[in-house]
């Protein structure tokens, strides 16, 4: 008796017993983990040389800051699935959830970069699980027709967070101390943790996809080996795109051999985990048609999101003398346009009135256009011009997120929402890495050879550019300058605007690159196979 009325007790134990919760509550609930965390993967980046003012090290130096985050992430993101089911999706979440915000209030009063990268190690392991738990959580709280509009909720948090993050940094450094960019997350993680220790429960049938890691004595199994492959090879290869660029890619010893590293874990993961009964991570789910192409268009759409949020601010602040903030408030039409859409989008998906793989085909077309615009500018273009071209990106993305992920799903068994979740994420992760790592790589590359194109018209000056610098010779020898320094300054002035025209340039050519390599994937949506929405896949299992 005392047994049973134990039982009935617990919140976990009887579902039955426990009054009903609106979904929507609980989408807000885990989506205001999500959305801290992804803000804490950008926030930071504008705060860096305060930081490395702070603790007294040089800026190289705290730029392991957001390597160490970001490697810590990476590696705990595809465990999450598994991790749910050892733990319990609920608790899981309230975990992530608590170690993200200890471990921010650690990184806030850290006094040595030592102790600061242990607390972004440990804050990246925290924030790892709360995209793909959310998702799986959503999945699973709404009904097939109604996951659209929930999707939709979950495009505003991914997509606006790391928009908003250098914005906020920059405000918030400008105007407080560097401190507060950690601070602010405490607040919000425990107010999560209370919403969610209240309203979200693991559901009824996952308690028997929990048996699965778990002999029928009782005994928790675990695949050592995958986990250990699984995370060596996405920590070694954060680190090669994170640092690449920094430390010369190749020319590097410790990048080449890291670089080895990752291939050799993750391809050895890949054949090991195909082999498993229960694996870690569940790569089979790949062979379901419309699930393998969702995820190579969640690796599209991390690529131009992270690719372009990144090197907008960057050309603003560099090249146009822009202050962090401002720089960042160019990207607030993207996430206004965003969070007016998306909801729109998913009506109209949820409706039928449009089959999710059209709206996404198009949204694929507006998005890679989107680029093309950009390619476009100059170093005349206004503030308005940036403004107009992020709000067409942004109407690409509004109905982008909501139709792709309906595509992942369609084709899955309610028990296979988990692991499907943490290979979305997985993907999308990987995506917007690699896009970084893109746009740091190849803006530099651009720019050195528009550099020689530099050097030759120097060396050799075309009669456009020998005008130009008898004309800035003569306006300077009339303002008090000696002749032989008039030539002189007139020269170093035309080198540094051709400098930065090269600069430009090599930004611009990224984009253009960007583009075509999303429009040439465009048609690739159109090969997903048809499926009634809010019900199955005409090839679904």
């Amino acid at each position: 008796m005392a047994t049973a009325a134990a039982t009935a007790r617990s919140p976990q134990a009887s579902p039955a017993s426990r009054a009903p919760v609106n979904p929507w509550v609980i989408a807000l609930t885990v989506t205001l983990a999500t959305f801290m965390e992804l803000l804490d993967t950008s926030i930071a980046n504008v705060s860096l040389p305060y930081i490395a003012g702070g603790l007294g090290r040089s800026y190289d130096e705290v730029t392991w800051i957001l390597t160490t985050y970001l490697v810590a992430n990476a590696v705990v993101l595809p465990l999450s699935a598994w991790l749910s089911r050892v733990l319990g999706r609920r608790n899981y979440y309230l975990l992530c959830v608590a170690l993200f915000t200890v471990t921010s209030f650690l990184c806030g009063i850290a006094p040595s970069l030592g102790i600061m990268l242990l607390a972004r190690v440990l804050q990246g392991i925290g924030g790892g699980g709360l995209a793909p738990v959310e998702q799986a959580i959503l999945v699973d709280t709404f009904p097939a027709n109604k996951r659209a509009a929930a999707f939709a909720l979950y495009t505003m948090a991914i997509v606006t967070a790391p928009a908003i993050g250098p914005v906020l940094g920059g405000w918030i450094t400008d105007n407080y101390n560097w401190r507060w960019v950690f601070f602010i997350n405490i607040p919000v993680g425990i107010l999560s943790m209370v919403l969610t220790s209240r309203f979200v429960h693991d559901p009824p049938g996952f308690a028997e996809e929990r048996k699965t890691v778990r002999t029928a004595a009782g005994k928790l199994k675990i695949d050592g080996l995958g986990i250990a492959l699984i995370g060596f090879g996405s920590g070694a290869l954060e680190v090669v795109l994170d640092r690449g660029e920094i430390d010369d890619w190749f020319g590097s010893p410790f990048i080449l051999w890291t670089c080895v590293l990752a291939i050799v874990c993750l391809l050895t993961a890949v054949v090991w985990e195909l082999k498993q009964d229960d694996p870690v991570i569940e790569f089979r789910l790949l062979r379901t048609p419309n699930f393998a192409i969702a995820n190579l268009f969640y690796f599209i759409f991390g690529f131009g999101l992270f690719a372009s949020t990144t090197m907008i601010p960057q050309i603003l602040q560099t090249l146009y003398g822009y202050r962090a903030i401002d720089a960042g408030l160019v990207l607030g039409p993207g996430a206004f346009v965003i969070t007016m859409l998306a909801p729109v989008g998913a009506q109209i998906v949820q409706r039928g009135f449009i089959q999710p793989r059209y709206m996404l085909f198009g949204a694929v077309l507006i998005v890679g256009i989107s680029f093309l615009h950009y390619s476009r500018f100059n170093l005349d273009t206004d503030y308005a011009h940036y403004a107009w071209a992020r709000a067409l990106q942004g109407l690409g993305y509004a109905f982008f997120f909501v139709p792709l992920t309906m595509i992942a799903y369609s084709q899955l068994k309610p028990n296979q929402n988990n692991k499907a979740s943490s290979l979305t994420n997985f993907f999308r992760n990987w995506g917007g890495s690699f896009g970084i790592a893109f746009i740091n790589t190849v803006s530099d590359r651009r720019m050195e050879f528009h550099q020689s194109v530099v050097g030759a018209n120097l060396s050799a000056p075309t009669p456009q550019v020998q005008q130009q610098i008898t004309q800035v010779t003569h306006y300077l020898g009339a303002h008090g300058m000696s002749p032989t320094d008039a030539g002189r300054a007139a020269y170093n002035y035309i080198y540094s605007r051709l400098q930065a025209q090269a600069h430009f340039l090599g930004f611009m050519d990224c984009f253009l690159i960007v583009g075509v390599l999303t429009l040439a994937a465009a048609p690739i949506v159109l090969l997903t196979r048809p499926f009634a929405v809010g019900g199955k896949s005409t090839a679904a299992h």
